[in-house]
């Protein structure tokens, strides 16, 4: 319970087993991500029970992200598999092509020929192809290789600048949406979105399946740098998802927007996940790179919620290893995380009660130095404003609902524990929360703790009281 950065594990034939998933969540798994890119329904169901069954063995909770699809901006199929492009080559990217060929390949994305006009450019296989577009004629692009290399099957293309027109929501998507529903996810990831109108859309269709995942935009298009305060307005969360985003801004600019992204996130009180290649060297070797080292810490002192793992946990070689690893790189880099509460503060405006005390009680903990503090919460809310200020003190969010518990599990700085409220007396409940903290290992008599609790007890959003307490100082209060 020290490490406040949570970590991000993609699921996959490298990680599926319950085995696995055990020594994964010991290694310190705190959500796990089911790619929605792969497998059936049916596969995400299984794989989420498995979670669920591997989490009650350890005894520790984990939250599941349910990760989208998206457009598939991809070329088709080569008779062989792949081919060699030559520099300086010409090559043909056909919507009506059945099976490509040296000289020209098929589209999944039917429309991209209306998306695109010569002089663009055009870039495959994450950067590694480039194409100068020479001229658009009806359902050809034709294109001549900047930059050459293999190129296989169905591998994914962007447009330098973006601008691509393909919905953020497929039809697979809006399926996949009700299976993420029905498995209960805590958060669903929204890719390609461009605007916020994109999210209100996603959420509405989680609310008519009967889900209540939180959602996650993936910021990978150009438009969605550009609509950033929309679309964190209409979020839950935003994901840095660097890999396509570099493609379509241009690798450089990418360090500068994960600052700010996370910035953003953590001031309008949004979550904020960095991912794609924190550790890509560890799906095939034991340990990382100096230089991957460097990226999740520097992550962790961005402020990020948690830092995502995806091949490496999914397929690679070493899914417990870099775990491992990577829960070592962020204690080692959250211990000169530098607490500036008090300038944090400056400009702030709280306007509801509940979040009035969450930032009292930060203030007061840190000012205090007390050992903890206990947030007692029916939704979450108030453990979320308190971890949006970095404070230097562990915040214990105490929940009856278990769905609360995994929604929280990617709340930095935050370890949700599960509370049975059996009273409704407001101080039986806080020496409950003392006693659950006693037992959890985490204060001992003497300690000084802030403790947080809302009146009428049970009603979420009610967050109005705060109690300074010395543990052991009282007894078990007495009816009447």
């Amino acid at each position: 319970m020290t490490r406040h950065t949570k970590i991000v594990a993609t699921l996959g034939p490298a990680s599926n087993s319950a085995e696995t998933l055990e020594k994964l969540i010991r290694a310190g798994v705190d959500i796990v991500r089911l790619n929605f890119s792969h497998g059936t329904a049916e596969d995400h169901v299984a794989r989420a029970n498995t979670v669920r069954e591997a989490a009650a063995r350890v005894g520790r909770p984990v939250g599941i992200l349910a990760d989208l699809q998206g457009p598939k901006i991809r070329v088709g199929k080569f008779a062989e598999g792949k081919v060699t492009l030559e520099n300086g080559a010409r090559f043909v990217l056909d919507a009506n092509c059945p099976s490509g060929t040296q000289e020209r390949v098929g589209l999944d994305y039917k429309d991209l020929p209306r998306d695109v006009k010569s002089g663009d450019v055009l870039l495959l296989d994450d950067g590694r192809i480039v194409l100068d577009v020479e001229a658009v004629r009806g359902a050809e692009i034709h294109t001549v290789v900047r930059h050459g290399g293999e190129l296989s099957n169905n591998k994914g293309i962007n447009r330098q600048g973006g601008g691509l027109s393909a919905p953020a929501l497929t039809a697979k998507d809006m399926d996949d949406i009700k299976t993420a529903a029905s498995i209960g996810v805590d958060y669903v990831a929204i890719s390609f979105p461009k605007s916020a109108a994109d999210m209100y859309m996603a959420r509405q269709l989680m609310r008519a399946a009967g889900g209540k995942a939180l959602t996650i935009a993936k910021i990978e298009r150009v438009e969605a740098v550009a609509s950033l305060d929309e679309i964190l307005d209409a979020s839950d969360g935003v994901m840095v998802a660097r890999g396509d985003l570099a493609v379509e801004v241009g690798d450089a600019a990418v360090p500068a927007l994960q600052k700010k992204m996370i910035r953003m996130a953590r001031e309008r009180n949004k979550l904020a996940i960095t991912a794609t290649q924190m550790m890509e060297s560890m799906i095939l070797s034991p340990v990382p790179t100096r230089a991957e080292v460097s990226d999740v810490a520097n992550a962790v002192l961005d402020g990020t919620d948690a830092v995502m793992l995806s091949a490496e946990t999914a397929s690679g070689k070493y899914p417990i290893h870099t775990v491992e690893a990577m829960a070592r790189v962020c204690l080692e880099a959250e211990k000169s995380h530098e607490v500036t509460l008090d300038r944090e503060f400056l400009d702030r405006v709280f306007t509801r009660i509940d979040q009035s005390i969450a930032m009292a009680a930060i203030w007061t903990a840190h000012h205090l130095k007390v050992k903890a503090i206990a947030a007692l919460t029916e939704s979450g809310s108030t453990a979320l404003w308190m971890s949006r200020l970095n404070c230097g003190v562990p915040i214990y969010a105490l929940t009856p609902s278990a769905e609360a518990q995994t929604k929280m599990c990617l709340y930095r700085d935050v370890y949700p524990l599960l509370m049975k409220q059996t009273h409704t007396d407001r101080d039986e409940l806080l020496y409950d929360a003392e006693q659950l903290l006693i037992e959890a290992g985490v204060v001992e008599k003497g300690d000084l703790i802030v403790l947080t609790i809302g009146e009428p007890i049970g009603t979420p959003g009610g967050t109005n009281t705060l109690k300074i307490v010395r543990v052991g100082e009282y007894g078990r209060p007495t009816a009447g």
